[in-house]
């Protein structure tokens, strides 16, 4: 009859602990009416209590710092720290000892030693001590795999291996939206919740364009000659609150000028997200590429770059467009009509030769109008036609303009 031999004893014994910051004592607070049996016993108790703070007994927050009783959650973007600790448990001195951590995850498997050289020897009741930090960048599964190698007195080659799973939260829901203006500024407002159970200290929200655009944060407001956050002083995320920032992107002058390119531009930038929580653990997120719809200008389009805000009625006024090209192959040879409404009349020739426009080209335009009727009046009827292929873009509701009083006094 064959009989398995006893499973061997290891000479070495290996701890795992995880490092974190400690957190604040919370006591319950037990307490009774005067009148009640115990009367002030309770109360008195609560006072001589040295982790309850002195005057605000029935607080449940303490003064006192306490250390994690357990693993607690990890979140995306925060700092995964850990003591590993191998012993000699044994009397005898073991030889060539390798501790090596990995950290697997559900794309890949990570290294996270510091040190991969074998120690020579450990002799007994000595230990070999480690700390690994790896900031987390994915969320779900992972599993810390730590596998010690040594060898005994007698030669005997010994290998064991534990695993420690743990799960990464997404501590921020991030939802963006975009709206393309017609002076092919692009503004992004970004709604960023915090989905934890704790409070966040919003370090920094910073958006970081792509390489053709500048960017204008626009979560200040001036206050005594000083840029002042709207979101006061205290930039503290509650649980389950949603806060929004918006920015401005304006084309780089390079880009701006060429009609072609940046009208097809869908990267935007990314999100830069930097808070702490408890006692100051810091987490950063950054978002992948924020991408939108690249707005469809057909193939001519028209804008205005200069018109003003209130014109005097039965006044000319002028204003200035811009013509922009945007095929990149194709050349157009451009008529200008301008047709009448009810409110606004054009001064000048309809009909005239703009002439020849090449690909991702532009052209300025100074027109002339004035306005039969008082009140907000819209400018509409210009038509450009392309004599290549005959077809022609009509353009209404471009702009508006407050028309008022000749007696009324226009400023600027």
């Amino acid at each position: 009859m064959e009989v398995n031999p006893p499973k061997q004893e290891h000479l070495l014994a290996l701890k795992v602990m995880r490092l974190t910051k400690p957190t604040l004592f919370t006591n319950i607070p037990v307490t009774c009416e005067d009148r009640d049996l115990p009367g002030d016993l309770f109360n008195q108790l609560m006072k001589d209590d040295p982790s309850t703070v002195n005057g605000a007994e029935t607080l449940m927050l303490g003064e006192m710092l306490t250390l994690p009783q357990n693993f607690g959650n990890i979140f995306l973007g925060e700092t995964f720290s850990s003591y590993i600790s191998v012993h000699n448990d044994s009397n005898q001195i073991v030889k060539d000892i390798l501790v090596k951590a990995d950290l697997q995850t559900s794309s890949q498997r990570l290294n996270l030693s510091a040190s991969n050289a074998t120690v020579a020897e450990l002799k007994s009741d000595c230990c070999i001590d480690d700390v690994i930090h790896h900031e987390v960048k994915e969320i779900g599964t992972h599993i810390l795999v730590c596998a010690v190698s040594y060898t005994t007195q007698s030669g005997e080659k010994m290998y064991f291996r534990k695993f420690f799973k743990f799960q990464v939260l997404k501590p921020l829901d991030v939802k963006t939206k975009f709206y393309n203006a017609e002076t092919d500024e692009v503004f992004l407002e970004a709604q960023i919740q915090n989905i934890t159970t704790s409070p966040m200290f919003m370090e920094k929200v910073s958006l970081e364009p792509s390489m053709m655009y500048n960017v204008v944060e626009l979560n200040t407001v001036k206050q005594d000659g000083e840029g002042v956050s709207t979101f006061g002083s205290r930039t503290y995320l509650q649980p389950m609150d949603t806060r929004q920032y918006l920015y401005c992107l304006k084309p780089k002058q390079e880009f701006a000028e060429k009609a072609g390119i940046i009208k097809g531009v869908t990267v935007i930038g990314k999100l830069d997200i930097v808070w702490k929580t408890n006692l100051g653990e810091r987490g950063r997120l950054q978002t992948s590429q924020l991408q939108r719809m690249a707005p469809g200008y057909g193939d001519v389009r028209l804008s205005l770059e200069a018109i003003p805000d209130t014109v005097n009625l039965e006044e000319p006024f002028h204003i200035t467009c811009k013509i922009t090209n945007c095929s990149s192959e194709r050349t157009m040879d451009l008529v200008l009509e301008m047709c009448n409404t009810n409110s606004i009349h054009w001064c000048g020739v309809s009909g005239r030769q703009l002439g020849k426009l090449n690909p991702s080209s532009s052209l300025y335009l100074a027109l002339t109008l004035l306005s039969s009727v008082q009140g907000l009046q819209s400018v509409s009827g210009l038509r450009l036609t392309d004599t290549f292929l005959k077809r022609t873009y009509e353009y209404d509701d471009i702009a508006q303009v407050c028309v008022v009083s000749s007696t009324i006094q226009v400023e600027g």
